[in-house]
């Protein structure tokens, strides 16, 4: 694509010139050399003419400097007018003067400005000489400005096509601006291709347009590809600085150093970003209050600074700037905006509080406590209600004893002096404090020559009191057997008067006496036993007995005291056993250990001496003492005693003589440990006495239940037979024995009926089913053992006409017909009748048993000699259980419940 100036409109051409001109255009074929810059003819002040590469002819140079004053340039090479300047002739020279101030070089480039006809006239003349022979579509760069004037429409450029030397083009474009948002900005002519913009355009909302060329033929043939065309939109310095806020407040603290950052402004522009256009400066315009100048703000960052340490918010508080920022670097043609910065002045603590006065006066009466005697007051500087003006009092020195206090009134800062323990008269008579203030906070200057801490002398003037009687020491003693006969006379509580430091008129009375035991004189305060002192007695501790005493004089004032009673101990009584009972596990010890204690005091204690006090040989045969140590003894038993509980009295005796005989109860126990025998039912101790379980209670519970189910079941039986006639089928016994040839094992059932068990082999039994025993299947037979018993009952069921199995015997809705006959009756009728069938089972023609009928089997040797497992069965046998006399402790309980004795 190749531009082409337009020869048809000389308008047209000034307006194309004009954005040249306006265009950052660097024109320098080499270094240092003249550089031609198209202008109008008339150039407003602060007009961008153009820009010209400094950095080309001189890269070291440090001033730059212009010989036409109605002229001037930056540091960038932009050069600007100053002064509105009317072009007279078409053409205008000055020099730029580059130098560098270290090696003193100089360089120099001439600026010519030509007016924009004479610019377009040579420029046609060459357009020839300058004109691609080969390529002419190819994008070609092209810019606006952006808030251009006119007039409409616009010719921006050309855009040509070579083919057009061979076909007719016709030339259209789209894209934003044309057929998308803003919409008819742009057009193209047709046949030309002459592209023209119809209405000015803002370069903030529209940075640049990429549009779309095409060239096609009449007949829709397009030659040539779509061809991308941008269209920059240069800025214009239109948009005004604006602070990121209208007043900015900050904060600094008094007497900071120079140099202290107070805060950072900001601002924006929305120009477009690194152009002189949006390069801001900052500036304080002016200061409230004016003098002294106290801050300096940085032109680029916007950060405002103090430029003195002479900042007293006791002084000013607050101060007020005016600030400014402005575009295009700072320089007077820029666009600028204002905003207010208030800076607040914190207050810190460089003002001390002194007293309003060096030395107070003040009065007190002896033996007054918590009272207030004296308010200071002191100045400070600093801010009200803060750590740096409230005040801390101290007293600094006259106060040793710890007489007075000085705190501070939160309301009204004040120090307030108080007694808060009582002054002596007769001790003292006047007190000089020294006190001191200081602040919460501390100070914040360096300490200089002067302390910095005031002070302020108090003089405290004790006035004298009549008081009443001191009871001095509040806590005294005597000494007092406690076998010390009633009406027995003892020193008491002796108060006396402080001012003449005597007893006489001074009475007592007793205020608390627990136990009674003693009473008070009036006037001498000695004390007489009323009742018998005992040093052991429960709420004595450490053997002192406590009397509270009132001491009164004439005038009816009094004091309190304490008179503690020290009873000393005598040999009064004998030691004791404190563990009655005693438990020995035979089965794992044969002794055990008592201890005694005696309450009197260790010299009338032990060592002590344990011996058996009866006269009975019995307990003299069967027990023995030995000693442990002093306290304690071991007692054991001899000549194997039974279990159960023992009454042993031993005398324990201290070694003074004194004794006492204490009774123990001793169980000897079938244990493990002493808790078995106190926590469970165990065996039997011969105490009489059984403790029993929550468990072994629920199952005695359970046990009766079943027995009363038990008993129940056989009532309804009972019943129920006595309707039934006793008659016997003929063949009841072939209803019961059923011949099979079957060899294979079946399964085998068990069915409980009434607490009985009965197994059976098949799955059905006609007739009757009962309680005949266990049945024990060998080689696919059954045999049936008759289960013997005193008064058992044999049930039967027989079945008028039905069928049924021994389940429908366990219970249910099965409607059967019950007989029942005794066992006598039973045993007679079917023994004959089984034995025949018996005889006749498995035999062949020879009447011979089959080989897997009778089997022999050999002698095993002796059985177990725990005999029978069915010990707790009906079977009374005794003979063979001895070695249940053997088992471990765990097992007894086990045993004991087998054997009946």
């Amino acid at each position: 694509m190749a531009a082409a100036g337009p020869a048809r409109s000389r308008s047209g051409a000034l307006c194309r010139l004009l954005l040249l001109a306006l265009t950052i255009l660097t024109f320098a074929s080499d270094a240092c050399k003249e550089v031609t810059l198209p202008v109008s003819s008339k150039l407003d002040a602060g007009k961008f003419v153009g820009r010209v590469n400094l950095k080309e002819c001189f890269k070291s140079a440090n001033r730059i400097r212009l010989s036409d004053p109605d002229f001037q340039i930056l540091e960038d090479g932009s050069v600007y007018t100053t002064n509105t300047i009317l072009l007279s002739s078409e053409k205008r020279h000055f020099t730029i003067l580059l130098s560098n101030t270290e090696n003193q070089e100089e360089k120099k480039i001439s600026v010519l400005l030509e007016h924009q006809t004479k610019v377009l006239k040579k420029r046609h003349s060459k357009e020839k000489v300058l004109r691609r022979a080969k390529r002419r579509w190819a994008p070609i760069p092209c810019s606006m400005l952006e808030n251009s004037l006119g007039p409409f429409p616009l010719f921006l450029q050309q855009v040509q096509s070579d083919t057009a030397q061979n076909y007719t083009i016709y030339y259209s474009i789209r894209g934003p601006g044309v057929d998308k948002e803003p919409l008819n900005l742009f057009y193209v002519e047709r046949d030309t291709g002459n592209l023209y913009c119809t209405r000015p355009v803002d370069r903030e909302q529209y940075e640049s347009f990429e549009l779309i060329a095409f060239a096609t033929t009449p007949d829709g043939y397009t030659p040539e590809l779509p061809l991308p065309l941008i269209i920059k939109i240069e800025d214009e310095n239109d948009n005004y600085p604006i602070f990121t806020e209208t007043t900015y407040i900050f904060t600094i603290f008094e007497n900071c150093k120079i140099g202290s950052t107070v805060g950072q402004v900001c601002a924006t522009d929305k120009d477009e970003p690194d152009t002189l256009h949006t390069r801001l400066k900052y500036s304080i315009l002016g200061q409230l209050p004016a003098t002294p100048t106290l801050f300096s703000m940085h032109p680029t960052t916007g950060v405002i600074t103090t430029s003195s340490s002479q900042l007293d918010r006791e002084l000013i508080d607050k101060y007020q700037l005016k600030i400014k920022v402005q575009d295009m670097d700072g320089q007077h043609f820029g666009l600028q905006t204002t905003a207010t910065c208030i800076i607040n002045i914190e207050d810190v603590n460089d003002n001390l509080p002194t007293f309003t006065r060096t030395s107070y006066v003040t009065s007190v009466e002896e033996n007054t406590v918590d009272v207030e005697i004296l308010r200071v007051t002191v100045e400070d500087k600093d801010l009200v209600n803060t750590a740096n003006w409230r005040a801390n009092y101290t007293i600094l020195k006259g106060n040793e004893n710890g007489n007075f206090k000085i705190v501070t009134d939160p309301q009204t800062n004040e120090g307030v002096l108080c007694v808060v323990k009582p002054l002596d008269y007769e001790e003292r008579q006047q007190v000089t404090l020294q006190i001191g203030v200081v602040n919460e906070a501390p100070y914040s200057r360096e300490a200089s020559s002067r302390s910095t801490m005031s002070t302020a002398t108090v003089t405290v003037s004790v006035q004298n009191q009549n008081e009443g009687p001191e009871c001095s020491p509040p806590a005294q003693s005597v000494r007092i057997k406690e076998n010390a006969p009633t009406g027995t006379v003892s020193n008491g509580y002796k108060a006396y008067n402080p001012e003449t430091r005597s007893s006489s008129g001074i009475s007592y009375e007793k205020l608390n006496d627990p136990k009674g035991w003693v009473t008070i004189d009036k006037n001498s305060g000695s004390i007489t036993i009323f009742r018998s002192l005992d040093r052991e007695a429960e709420d004595i501790k450490s053997g002192v007995y406590n009397v509270t005493v009132r001491a009164s004089d004439t005038d009816g004032r009094t004091c309190t005291g304490t008179l503690g009673i020290i009873l000393e101990d005598v040999n009064d009584n004998g030691p004791s056993i404190p563990k009655r009972t005693v438990i020995i596990c035979k089965t794992t010890m044969s002794s055990a250990e008592i201890g005694a204690v005696d309450p009197d005091e260790p010299i009338n204690g032990p060592p002590f001496a344990f011996t058996l006090e009866s006269s009975d040989a019995e307990v003299q045969r069967m027990w023995r003492l030995t000693k442990i140590n002093d306290t304690a003894a071991r007692l054991s038993y001899q000549n194997d005693p039974p279990f159960g509980t023992y009454v042993v009295p031993v005398r324990v005796t201290d070694r003074l003589g004194q004794s006492q005989v204490t009774s123990l109860n001793v169980v000897l126990c079938d244990c493990i440990t002493e808790s078995d025998c106190t926590t469970r039912v165990g065996p039997r101790t011969g105490s009489g006495e059984v403790k029993l379980g929550t468990w072994a209670i629920l199952a005695i519970l359970l046990g009766i239940a079943l027995l009363f189910c038990i008993l129940f079941t056989l009532v309804c039986g009972v019943s129920r037979a006595g309707k039934q006639p006793k008659v016997f089928p003929d063949d009841l016994a072939q209803q019961n024995l059923i011949v099979s040839n079957t060899e294979a094992p079946g399964d085998d059932k068990v069915y409980s009926t009434n607490g009985f068990t009965t197994h059976t082999v098949g799955t059905s039994a006609q007739g009757m089913c009962g309680t005949l025993g266990s049945g024990v299947r060998s080689g696919g037979q059954e045999t049936i053992e008759m289960v013997k018993g005193g008064h058992q009952a044999l049930e039967s069921c027989q079945g008028a006409g039905h069928h049924h199995t021994l389940d429908s015997c366990r219970g249910g809705r099965v409607e059967m017909d019950n007989c029942r006959y005794t066992y006598s009756e039973w045993h007679n009728f079917t023994q004959p009748r089984l034995g025949e069938k018996v005889h006749l089972c498995n035999k062949d023609d020879d009447h011979n048993h089959a080989q897997d009928y009778v089997l022999t089997y050999n002698y095993e040797g002796k059985g177990s000699v725990a005999g029978s497992v069915g010990c707790c069965s009906e079977r009374q046998e005794d003979d063979g259980l001895e070695f249940l006399d053997h088992l471990e402790p765990k097992f007894r309980t086990l045993a004991e419940a087998c054997i009946k004795r």
